[in-house]
């Protein structure tokens, strides 16, 4: 069973803006989420996420992925500020970079990603576009645990967008953002509950 009863605690990592951390924090504030954000690490300083951690006294850190070898010392560098931290859950907030199984090995089924689309279809960059070209009638967001490839993991959680005809990427991601907003803080109170088993490719949810 991944998770446990009480608070948890929980790392963010960014690569950009944060509004999906944004929403984790609010959703901690409002107890929404039985857990709270004890760091944010990002591998760009520019990172707004950082300025959001800092903004509710968060520690912010900037981890600088050039500093390192590879991937996998980089993780190791990771791991260590997150469990410096004691996190429990390990969320990744538009993380742009695939993580090793350092970290992966550090947090086993306790780290966390969101991807615009419905996996398994779109996976990688620019899902929304990849969306739009090949004409889905559907599309939305899904929650998964991360496992060494690239949006490939046990999935928990899934939302459905539609596809309008006049939608742009522009238009289109705007509408899955605000089912990103509401879908993964859910997905981390399952967590928080102690309700999440991962079986093989399938996430099993126990009830209350």
């Amino acid at each position: 069973m991944a998770g446990n009863f009480g608070k948890i605690k929980i790392g963010v990592l960014v690569s950009g803006s944060g509004t999906n951390l944004q929403a984790i924090i609010d959703g901690c504030a409002a107890g929404s989420i039985d857990g709270q954000v004890v760091c944010v690490i990002s591998n760009k300083e520019s990172a707004f996420g950082l300025e959001r951690a800092r903004n509710h006294a968060i520690p912010a850190h900037h981890l600088d992925h050039r500093q390192y070898q590879d991937r996998s010392e980089y993780d190791a560098a990771l791991v260590s500020i997150l469990q410096e931290h004691a996190v429990d859950l390990v969320v990744l907030a538009g993380f742009m970079r695939i993580v090793t199984p350092v970290l992966l090995g550090a947090f086993p089924d306790r780290v966390m990603n969101i991807h615009p689309a419905l996996l398994p279809s779109f996976p990688g960059l620019d899902a929304q576009r990849q969306a739009l070209e090949y004409g889905v009638r559907v599309s939305g967001c899904t929650v998964h645990f991360v496992d060494p490839g690239t949006d490939t993991g046990p999935i928990i959680l899934q939302s459905v967008v539609p596809v309008l005809d006049e939608d742009t990427e522009e238009t289109l991601s705007q509408r899955i953002h605000v089912e990103e907003h509401k879908l993964y803080p859910a997905a981390i109170q399952l967590f928080a509950e102690g309700r999440l088993s991962v079986h093989g490719r399938r996430v099993k949810i126990s009830a209350k």
